[in-house]
């Protein structure tokens, strides 16, 4: 078991990634993990299918998938979606998460301190 094959269930054309979306961000970014999903915020509203089509954008770009390789399976009016992602093998698709999720982790900077703390 891989830290990161919580987020995604294979399917006949690829493989299923959960994605937790939080739109009408000040911009896009992978933000990290939220559960077994993967945190992502966008920039756009979630009107006209914006909000989805920002996803789908962020994804291809993070992830280096062809444009035509994901697209919203299921929950397309949800913060809670799948993406359905082709043309990786599992092995690709593992270490482009590992990556990303790396790379969110190093974004976020120290976390913010409170009183008290």
């Amino acid at each position: 078991m891989s830290d990161v094959d919580d987020l995604y269930t294979v399917d006949d054309d690829g493989f299923v990634l959960a994605v937790h979306v939080e739109p009408r961000a000040g911009r896009s970014a992978i933000l990290g993990r939220q559960g077994h999903a993967l945190r992502v915020r966008v920039a756009a509203p979630p009107v006209d299918e914006r909000a989805n089509q920002a996803v789908l954008d962020l994804l291809v770009d993070e992830l280096g998938v062809a444009t035509g390789g994901v697209e919203v399976v299921a929950g397309p009016r949800s913060g809670q979606k799948r993406v359905r992602i082709a043309g990786l093998d599992r092995d690709e698709l593992e270490t482009r998460l590992r990556r990303t999720l790396r790379d969110a982790d190093g974004a976020a900077g120290p976390r913010p301190r409170h009183r008290g703390e």
